[in-house]
Order: structure tokens, then sequence, then C-alpha cells
């Protein structure tokens, strides 16, 4: 086990995407599970912080330290095993997700949640309960866990399956691997009926492997995954499509989510089903227009939508899709549609270029990122979008909309230049965050809260609440080593 301490060697684990920075004493690169034990187990009795650190493309702080010590999981990326038969795999914590994706096509495989952000270690898309354009139809991460291996603060192994531990109403026993049992006391909260990655998942009855997914860090160290795969679609039919009239692209995506609704709801393979329902707002084409001059003059939005297909059905779903466009008016001679593999490709890099894009402008202008990640139920969306729209072009501030439209999921992306912009920037951010949680929403989706959003979590569930989300972490972590400042105020620990 290699263990780093110099500031050259251990530079990139101390920023992540959002360019917020921390320090440590030493980063830990274990190679198996056993190092990871030994190294919690000496740090829990030593009560040193420790920060488990992924590929460093989150966008919450979370894989920051502030202190202590790192364990990094670069060296766990073996993929362990893939079964075509029984559609799963097997997998360590640092496994590139582009590296997993490409090892499953390879066997006509689909890992459904695909997060959009293929750089990241797949370890980290547990820890977020991450999420992609796909989760639209099949979901967040959490839907395809099947079993987890975690190393807890004090070093002892659990080995969890989906399906073998359930709560009896609110209380939960575990058993790890050398005997001890853990006896847990959840509590009750209200979570959003919204796409949602804030805080512990938590419901009477509920799955145990559920309470470590989405857990940032705080409850235990992921060392081995088994996913549940699917088997890849025939054909996708993928298309952006422009809009000159930005109402037309939002009323669009609605009328492409209440279809896909109704046809999961009564089986009826015979109408739309969307894939993914995205949306980019006419900031966003300017944004991007340099890089891709194909986008039209005159276009005040975008919808990027999917719909899986096969070569004998395509034409009929094609007509479906393009008789919805007709309806709202978008512009179908100016549509990119996609049928080949290479030109699917080449949506996927337009959408992903976006984030990436915008990374690199808030490293240039040296601020944190402004991005919310907030999601509210559907019929509450256009009052979310609308509010929101109208306080940052109010500003004046540079700004753009994008993101899952489709599950009522907006990353609003606000573009300070300096510190003074940053500030009045996040009093915008501030007001979003607070009108998602009133019209019952969640003010994280799909990244986490890391270290960032820690303030707004408190905002969403209330002081108490998070008291018993402590109480709950204390029991798994008693001298609160885990992850330190992720998802809670270090002083409400």
């Amino acid at each position: 086990m290699v263990i780093k301490s110099r500031i050259d060697e251990i530079q990139n684990f101390l920023s992540d995407a959002s360019n917020y920075k921390g320090f440590c004493e030493a980063v830990y690169f274990p190679e198996n599970t056993s190092d990871v034990s030994q190294i919690l187990k000496e740090a829990n009795v030593k009560r040193i912080p420790v920060t488990v650190a992924g590929n460093g493309t989150g966008l919450t702080g979370a894989r920051v330290p502030e202190g202590g010590i790192v364990i990094s999981t670069d060296k766990l990326k073996k993929i362990i095993h893939i079964d075509t038969e029984k559609m799963y795999v097997i997998s360590e914590p640092g496994v590139l997700l582009s590296d997993l994706l490409s090892a499953l096509k390879e066997k006509n495989l689909l890992y459904p949640p695909d997060p959009t952000e293929n750089n990241c270690y797949l370890g980290g898309t547990v820890a977020t309960n991450a999420s992609g354009e796909k989760t639209f139809k099949y979901g967040p991460t959490r839907n395809y866990i099947l079993e987890l291996e975690i190393v807890l603060a004090d070093g002892e192994i659990l080995n969890i399956k989906r399906g073998e531990y359930f709560a009896d109403e609110y209380e939960l026993q575990l058993k790890t691997d050398s005997g001890k049992e853990i006896n847990i006391h959840l509590p009750s909260y209200k979570m959003p009926k919204a796409k949602n990655s804030a805080g512990y998942f938590v419901k009477p009855g509920m799955d145990a492997i559920d309470l470590f997914i989405g857990s940032e860090g705080t409850l235990g160290v992921i060392t081995k995954i088994k996913i549940k795969l699917l088997p890849n679609p025939e054909k996708i039919i993928s298309c952006v499509v422009f809009f000159e009239i930005e109402e037309n692209a939002l009323d669009f995506i609605q009328k492409g989510r209440e279809i896909s609704y109704t046809s999961r709801a009564y089986n009826n393979i015979q109408a739309i089903d969307a894939l993914s329902l995205e949306y980019f707002d006419e900031k966003t084409l300017d944004f991007m227009r340099e890089d891709y001059k194909q986008i039209p003059d005159n276009a005040k939005a975008g919808v990027w939508f999917e719909q899986e297909v096969s070569k004998v059905n395509e034409e009929f779903f094609l007509d479906q899709w393009l008789t919805l466009i007709r309806e709202f008016n978008g512009d179908e001679d100016s549509a990119w549609f996609a049928f080949t593999e290479s030109d699917k490709e080449k949506l996927q890099i337009f959408r992903h270029a976006i984030s990436q894009k915008i990374i690199e402008l808030i490293a240039k202008n040296n601020v944190k990122k402004l991005g919310t990640d907030v999601a509210v139920p559907d019929v509450k969306f256009k009052e979310l979008y609308n509010f929101s729209k109208k306080a940052v072009q109010e500003s004046k501030l540079a700004y753009l909309i994008y993101g899952h439209f489709g599950n009522s999921h907006m990353h609003l992306n606000i573009l300070p230049k300096n510190e003074k912009e940053y500030l009045e920037g996040k009093i915008i951010y501030d007001s979003i965050c607070k009108k998602a949680v009133e019209l019952g929403g969640t003010i994280s989706a799909e990244h986490g809260i890391g270290k960032l959003k820690t303030d707004y979590f408190l905002e969403m569930y209330g002081k108490e609440t998070i008291k018993k989300m402590v109480e709950l972490k204390n029991i798994l972590d008693p001298n609160m080593i885990l992850g330190p400042g992720n998802i809670f105020k270090t002083n409400i620990i």
C-alpha cells in the first residue's frame, strides 16, 4: 500500500470539479479490502478524520478533505466478474464508468442509470446515488445495486445483499463478517416525492442496502459493488430538436413525459416511451454555438430525446415523435437525428461538453461552481423554472439553464466572473433552493450534498431532522471520523 504526503504528490486530491479546495496530512492508496480495514482501524483508534476520494468529478466538495487523511480508491479498479446469463457485474469502486460501459457494451449489456459524467468512478456513483439522462426511464443508481461490501469506521467488514436485511418498521439489525451485531434506530422523516439524492434514504421496512447508497462516504467505505444489468436495446432513436419559442419546448417535454408515463402504466409498447428528455435554453445554445455552428441562429431552446426501438418498429416510433415535434412547432428540418452509434455518440458528447465547458470557465475565473441541482414534483416544475429564470435575469449575471427536464430536474448555472459576482449569484442560488423546498422538492437530485450544500440541506429538512440523521451516523461511526463536513455541517455533529 502506497502512502503519499508531499504536497506536489497529493495536490490533485485537494479539490474537485466544483473548484472547492481543502487540505490533508496524507493520501492512502489501498489495494484491497484488507488495506482499507487496516487504515480505518488505526484512524478510528486515533480519531483521525478520513475522507474517501473518487476521481474528482464531483460538484459538491464531498471528496475534498478538510484535514486528516484521504483514502483514494485509485488502485481498487478491477472489474471482477461480468455474468452475461444472470446479467450482473461485480466491480471494485475505482473502476472508471467509461471503462465499465465499454466492457459491458462488448457483451451487449447495459448499466441503465448511465450517469452523465463518464470519467467518474463507479464507487462515486453509488456514494451519491448518481443518475444521468437515461434516469427518466430507468431510475437512479439505487435501483440497480444488488450487493455491497462496506468497511465500517472501526474496520469491521459488512457484506450486504439486497433482500437480506429489512427494517422492522424503524428498527434495523445488521451483522458484520466477524459476527458483530449492529442495532440501528432509523429516524422518521418525509423525503420529497421527486428525484432525490439528498441525505440518508430512510423509510419504514426499508432494505438495509439502501441506507448506504447515497451516504457520501459518511457511513462506511465501499470496496465491492454488484450491479444488476439489462440487455442493450436493439436500437435507439436519438434527436436534438430546436424550437423558436421556449414555451413550445417546455410543452413538448411535458407532453412527452405524460405519454411516456401512460405507456409504462398500461405497458403500451405501441406508444412513445422516452428514454431521456433533456432541455437546453437559449443561453446554453449560445454558450455552445462557437463549437457547434450548426445550432440554428433563431433557436430559443433545444430538447434532446431518445427512444428505444427495434428494426421492426423504428419507422413507427419515428413518425410518432415527428408528429409530436410538429404539434409543438419544433424545427424538424434543423433537428439533429442520430441513427448510428457514431452519430449518437456525437449527441452525447454535445450534452457532456456543456458541463465540461462550465467547469473550465469557473476554474479560469477561480470561483466555486454555482449550479443548481434542484428537482420538484412534475406539477410544480414550470413554477420553479419561471421563478428561477426571472430571478437570474433580473440580476444581469451570466447564466444558462439545462438539464433533466423529463425528471423535473434543473441545472441553472450562474457564471460569475469574479468573487463579487459569485456572492451576488449565491443569493439567487439560495432563493432557488428555498423555492424548490417550498414546492415539495429537493436541493440535490443527483449530486449529493457534500460540503457545499450543507446549509441548503439544513434548510430542506430542519435542524431536528438533521440531528436524527447525525444520531444514525453515530451508531455506525461513533468517533465521527468518516466524511467530516459531508452532508452535515461540522458544528451540528
